[in-house]
């Protein structure tokens, strides 16, 4: 009869020592991926406030509100001059949209500067909208301040970690909050990080400055 043959502890104990490593090394890959995602949305977030501030200086008017913006840039449209960035964050007309186009054309940001360009308006790193827009606390509930600068499809685990960066880590209040939808008209309840699914769903992040 022929002896079967199978592995010893050692062999078990290697395989496993093996698979280890591998998963370890899976982890900590996946840790590094996350974590230059945060840097770029958090990034995305502050430059931002370095765009309007530039053009501020640069032109004593707003992107996108700058009512002279035809004869400073060469834009498309003019702004009111009212001194807000009138529209929502996310919104396809209005001073929020031509934002984009101002700062692009004062070369201080780069990007597409054709109103009607696929790649026109701006997304974070995973493919979710960047805008900005004055009025914070239309966007979501105690947000406040001047501006707000929102990014969307952000998942949760992501999330917590740009606010722990920036603000204070708690999503409900401070500086930086997120909500499952945000259409910069109308207040949107926060979420808070011990809401079920919260690593695992994607919010909108807004900032205000």
């Amino acid at each position: 009869m022929k002896k079967q043959s199978g592995f010893t502890l050692i062999e078990l104990a290697i395989v496993l020592v093996i698979i280890g490593l591998l998963l370890g090394g899976v982890l900590r890959g996946q840790e590094l991926i996350n974590s230059a995602k945060v840097k770029n949305m958090v990034t995305d977030l502050k430059n931002v406030q370095v765009y309007i501030y530039t053009y501020q200086d640069k032109f004593k008017a707003l992107p996108g509100d700058d009512k002279a913006a035809t004869t400073h840039v060469g834009a498309t449209n003019n702004g009111d001059g009212d001194g807000e960035i009138d529209g929502a964050w996310n919104a396809a007309t209005g001073e929020s949209f031509n934002f984009w186009q101002h700062i692009r054309l004062a070369n201080i940001a780069t990007g597409s500067t054709t109103l009607t360009d696929a790649t026109y308006l701006p997304t974070n790193n995973e493919g979710g909208p960047v805008g900005v827009q004055s009025k914070p606390q239309n966007t979501i509930t105690g947000l406040s301040g001047s501006y707000a600068v929102c990014t969307g499809g952000v998942l949760g685990k992501l999330a917590k970690q740009i606010d722990t960066q920036i603000d204070d880590g708690d999503t409900t209040k401070g500086s930086v909050m997120v909500a499952s939808a945000v259409d910069g008209t109308t207040a949107a309840a926060a979420v808070a990080t011990t809401a079920a699914n919260f690593d695992s769903t994607k919010y909108v992040l807004c900032m205000a400055f």
